[in-house]
């Protein structure tokens, strides 16, 4: 980590964070019945893993049906990559069709990851309802009039600087900073 890198959830706030997200669905959703969660890949999948678990960890009759879907092949931009891009694996098990899903990345910013990520889902059926959850809601370089229904924490940054969502299961911790790349 350099200077100029802040730390905008440490372990303990990431914590609390997972756990106030979760006690944000018990409020408006209490009978998950016909609610499912549904990861992007390649990060979202952790938050939805986390939140599935927190709900779990509160009641037991809180077992969310839990889905990680791959948007790769339906961004606006993927033509425009130079290398061949290589899609994360989608596994969604069950029928979106009539049912709740609560969509959720690591990371909002532009929006256009959230808009693919819905258009993939439309694949596995119509949905009643689509509510976003994001860990880091990246305010201020919208691309699309996309807003996120859950919010762990918002940050006011410019073009320039970077999030980076670090999880315990691929980092070892847990952890997000706002970083500058030293190359720009």
């Amino acid at each position: 980590m350099s200077k100029s890198d802040r730390i905008l959830l440490d372990s303990k706030q990431f914590d609390l964070t997972i756990k106030r997200l979760s006690h944000q669905l018990i409020e408006n959703y209490n009978d998950f019945t016909d609610t499912i969660i549904v990861g992007l890949q390649p990060r979202g999948i952790f938050l939805a893993n986390r939140i599935q678990q927190e709900l779990k960890t509160i009641d037991s009759n809180y077992d969310v049906q839990t889905g990680a879907l791959d948007a790769t092949f339906y961004r606006d931009d993927y033509r425009r990559q130079g290398e061949p891009l290589v899609p994360s694996e989608t596994e969604m098990d069950f029928v979106v069709e009539d049912k709740k899903v609560i969509l959720v990345d690591d990371v909002l910013f532009t929006g256009r990851t959230i808009r693919s990520g819905l258009d993939a889902m439309l694949s596995f059926g119509r949905p009643s309802k689509v509510e976003l959850m994001v860990l880091i809601n990246r305010r201020y370089e919208r691309h699309l009039p996309i807003q996120a229904n859950y919010i762990g924490k918002n940050v006011h940054s410019v073009v320039s600087e970077r999030v980076k969502v670090n999880w315990k299961e691929t980092e070892g911790e847990d952890a997000v900073i706002l970083y500058t790349p030293e190359n720009e």
